[in-house]
């Protein structure tokens, strides 16, 4: 009887040891909304990134102490960072935003930018490589269209432009 207390604690022990790093750790995701707006006629786009990761990335770029939430460069510095790694192009064409600002929300950076809309039903190609210089399992979640009518593409580490339709 000892010995089966002794057996089933010890697989209890190594089931939560083996448990407590996975949940230790965040997920590595960072989550983009792209859509059209229709009574300003203007692509919008939300970038969602937790802070600790954005933080990393500065820190990769040479930046030595970064501070996203307490230092303006630090954020403007990343700001330019997620436009070298999220592109949208139409018709071949680059599509250039202009940055509206940026808050902190919780544990994330919330970015947005604005660009002339293509309109509804417009073929883009779009391309999230955010963190993915970073972080070998990042993923980026680019969510298109707005209310029921949403399309998500998926992005990992080397993975090229995809296509969506503009919702």
């Amino acid at each position: 009887m000892r010995c089966l207390i002794a057996l089933i604690t010890s697989l209890g022990l190594a089931a939560l040891a083996l448990a407590l790093p996975a949940s230790a750790h965040q997920q590595k995701t960072a989550i983009s909304i792209l859509s059209h707006n229709e009574r300003t006629g203007m692509l919008e786009v939300v970038h969602r990134v937790p802070l600790h990761d954005a933080e990393h990335a500065l820190k990769r770029r040479g930046i030595p102490a970064p501070d996203i939430v307490g230092d303006i460069p630090s954020r403007r510095e990343f700001v330019r960072y997620i436009a070298e790694r999220f592109t949208v192009s139409h018709a071949g064409d680059p599509i250039g935003f202009t940055l509206l600002g940026s808050e902190i929300d919780g544990g994330s950076l919330v970015i947005y930018a604005e660009a002339p809309s293509p309109g509804p039903g417009a073929a883009l190609k779009v391309r999230s490589l955010i963190l993915t210089d970073v972080w070998a399992r990042q993923e980026n979640r680019v969510n298109i269209g707005a209310g029921t009518a949403v399309e998500t593409l998926i992005f990992r580490a080397g993975d090229p432009a995809k296509d969506a339709v503009l919702g």
